[in-house]
């Protein structure tokens, strides 16, 4: 069952859950954060890699206006909802300046296995051990979800992306530790590699082997 959006695109992957603060400047996007503000209603912001507009993207409810300039320019603060996946795309509206489209709901399906959370979150410890930034450690629940920490690991936008589209908590968790179990190795061999570095022009206190 599709419906009409109207959409916001943008260089970044926002999840569900997550909170976002704008600056809008844009007319276009502008009027169409106006209009949302006024009817209540939500917008789209489908994600636009380097190779064009993606099909997928998330809801966006906004929180508050939180400021208005005299330009006409203002800051808002949001929350993702839900992921969509656009099926008709419009790249201006009629009578509107905006972009809009109309999308097909995803279903986000909860199906994780606990232990895949247990391997994560140790490995996570051991990533940010391994790179002298241990305060920046989430303090994350016993049941955090795949898309508390999509943010904190090192994905590109398109692995992001890649993330967004799946339906299946598992799924994504299981990319998540993919990802990590195949960084890991590489991190914490940079981090013996600059440790050797650092030793080179330091006097050394060698003890000779015996003959």
């Amino acid at each position: 069952m599709s419906r009409f959006l109207p959409l916001f695109p943008l260089n970044i992957v926002v999840f569900p859950g997550e909170k976002l603060n704008l600056h809008i400047f844009e007319p276009r996007y502008r009027q169409l954060i106006m209009e949302c503000q006024t009817n209540g209603t939500t917008f789209g912001i489908p994600v636009y890699l380097e190779n064009g507009l993606g099909e997928y993207g998330t809801e966006i409810k906004i929180l508050s206006l939180e400021k208005k300039y005299l330009g006409g320019e203002m800051d808002i603060k949001t929350k993702g909802l839900g992921v969509f996946k656009i099926k008709e795309f419009q790249r201006q509206v009629p009578g509107r300046l905006y972009s809009g489209g109309e999308v097909e709901d995803l279903p986000l399906i909860k199906d994780e296995d606990p232990f895949q959370r247990i391997q994560i979150l140790e490995l996570l410890k051991q990533l940010y051990s391994a790179l002298g930034i241990q305060t920046l450690m989430l303090n994350l629940p016993d049941n955090f979800q795949s898309y508390d920490v999509a943010h904190h690991l090192g994905f590109s936008t398109e692995q992001e992306y890649e993330l967004l589209q799946q339906t299946k908590e598992s799924d994504r968790l299981e990319m998540i530790l993919a990802h990590l179990t195949r960084i890991l190795p590489v991190v914490l061999e940079t981090e013996r590699l600059k440790e050797r570095v650092k030793l080179n022009g330091h006097f050394k206190h060698l003890i000779p082997p015996n003959f």
